[in-house]
């Protein structure tokens, strides 16, 4: 049984390769899950091979939306220049065929459970703010480190639209791993700060 989520990014995407909306577009249609839809949507490409040029709004437009959770807003709000941006045709075809093959594990791994966690009032506000600070290690210029907080977004934004506490925990887990990891880089180039010229080529 696919879990809503898959259902909503693939009818999502397949729109998109037809008629572009723009984000604003999108927001609109989706309402409240408008949130974690969209920051799924922005992030997704950031685990594949991406066209130059999208990682400052990409990035940018999840850690807008990712703060408007943290500050327990539920109606979504971007900026004109990011609210017009447009995913290309044949970009959201690539996308979707990655997706579907996603979605295939999220059948395994999530599903509605430990509602005490999941519905938790200050839970959506503490999955914005890891989402946030998460979209602000994504958009630092270390090169291949990507899709590591790329996955702790997609869980933390999947698990919130399915009510999966078990798997928000997880979410938690992943954030402070990647906070370890690039802290662990930034320590090493303190040491090291030679290294620093090669890394922002």
């Amino acid at each position: 049984m696919h879990s809503r989520f898959s259902e909503d990014i693939e009818a999502l995407l397949e729109r998109l390769m037809v008629h572009p909306l723009t984000l604003r577009e999108i927001l609109l249609e989706t309402s409240e899950r408008g949130f974690c839809l969209t920051i799924s949507l922005l992030v997704l490409p950031f685990l594949f091979p991406m066209p130059p040029g999208f990682t400052t709004i990409l990035g940018g437009g999840t850690l807008l939306l990712s703060l408007q959770m943290a500050l327990g807003r539920r109606s979504p709000w971007l900026p004109k220049r990011v609210g017009k941006f447009t995913f290309p045709p044949r970009f959201s075809q690539e996308l979707l065929k990655n997706v579907k093959k996603l979605s295939k594990l999220l059948e395994k791994v999530c599903r509605p459970r430990w509602f005490s966690i999941a519905k938790h009032p200050f839970v959506w506000r503490g999955n914005g703010l890891c989402m946030a600070w998460l979209a602000i290690l994504l958009m630092l210029p270390i090169p291949l480190t990507n899709p590591v907080p790329t996955v702790a977004i997609l869980v933390l934004a999947i698990a919130t639209l399915e009510g999966d506490g078990l798997l928000i925990c997880c979410g938690y887990g992943l954030t402070l791993l990647n906070t370890l990891f690039f802290g662990s880089i930034g320590y090493l180039l303190w040491q090291a700060p030679q290294y620093l010229p090669q890394m922002f080529r």
